[in-house]
């Protein structure tokens, strides 16, 4: 459903977006991810056609970016997205179905049916009286209008109540259930985490990592094993394992919680517990979160990383990373660019 191939925008000598490939399969919610400045948001902008890729290749249902017959097989929300506040919530989104010549009754029956499932009440209440989230609902529906086949969505719950944010992404969900395709960025990970098949992280205007969810957390991201017993595990042979580890033993309530990464250690631990005259009560396996990856991967310098030429990195599906073509990166965005 969306081909990106070398992707490049450039304003200026700064390079915004450097070498992105990606694909997205129809019916998939596609997550895009990264801090401030990454390219997140540029990205998006190219895909919705906003913004002209200055290389690169990218389709869209079939369509190249820049074809304006593809904008109608696309819906999009961006991160601030004004409405027309002396407007209702059905003027509005009317006034939308009218642009893209959705006949009236067709065009009503949408609307109803979005605002119905997004709980949206008060269709007939001046926009500009509403609450952030109502806006915020009535500009996803404003999306849906044209019933596309393709949906890019700029943080869709950016600055919501959790109700809210509950309820947008529930509604995500949904659209893809009915077959949509879905493109979204958003800075909370368990966000993503909760509604992406699979995710693209950006650093730096490149991708440094892309695939699933449990493919990048398999590549980045280390499983870990709380091991609680009813004694402190503090023989020699447990605190030469314990240092070896660079793990520590805690005392919580009237357990002693040792962090270990290996199941040997976790039975270094047990054996220790018993030489002490006590035993393990309890395990508890963690697996590291979205978060934990993200902070792995851009909370330090990333390779390709680079203010001049050289080899750029990009994550392979399985997570996996390998290298991609040159570019070149200024130190600060023009304003408005991310």
């Amino acid at each position: 459903m969306i081909e990106v191939e070398g992707l490049r925008k450039t304003y200026g000598e700064f390079a915004a977006v450097v070498d992105s490939t990606f694909s997205v399969e129809a019916g998939e919610v596609f997550g895009i991810v990264g801090p401030n400045g990454a390219g997140k948001t540029t990205t998006l902008k190219v895909l919705a056609g906003l913004v002209d890729p200055t290389d690169g290749e990218v389709e869209v249902a079939g369509f190249a970016s820049d074809d304006p017959e593809m904008r109608r097989q696309l819906g999009f929300l961006p991160e601030e997205s004004p409405l027309y506040e002396e407007m209702t919530p059905l003027s509005y989104l009317r006034f939308f179905a009218d642009l893209y010549d959705v006949p009236r009754e067709a065009a009503n029956e949408r609307i109803e049916t979005a605002l119905d499932r997004l709980e949206l009440d008060h269709r007939e209440r001046r926009l500009g009286d509403m609450s952030k989230g109502m806006k915020r609902k009535v500009a996803i529906a404003r999306s849906l209008v044209n019933d596309p086949d393709v949906l890019v969505y700029d943080e869709p719950a950016s600055g919501l109540d959790p109700v809210t944010t509950n309820s947008v992404l529930e509604f995500t969900r949904e659209l893809r259930e009915t077959g949509k395709t879905v493109v979204f960025s958003a800075h909370n990970l368990y966000h993503v985490e909760s509604v992406c098949d699979r995710v693209a992280v950006m650093n730096e205007g490149r991708i440094v990592a892309r695939g699933s969810v449990d493919g990048i957390r398999e590549r980045h991201g280390e499983t870990t094993y709380r091991v609680f017993t009813d004694v402190a595990p503090d023989t020699d042979r447990l605190a030469e394992v314990v240092e070896g580890l660079d793990a520590a033993t805690e005392e919580v309530g009237d357990r002693f919680r040792t962090t270990v990464p290996t199941m040997d250690a976790v039975e270094a631990v047990r054996e220790a517990a018993a030489a002490a005259g006590g035993e393990v009560v309890d395990i508890r396996t963690r697996e590291p979160s979205l978060e934990d990856v993200f902070l792995d991967i851009v909370g330090r310098q990333m390779p390709g990383r680079y203010t001049g030429g050289g080899a750029a990195v990009d994550g392979s599906d399985d997570g996996d990373a390998e290298p991609s073509g040159d570019a070149t990166r200024a130190t600060e965005p023009p304003e408005g660019a991310e």
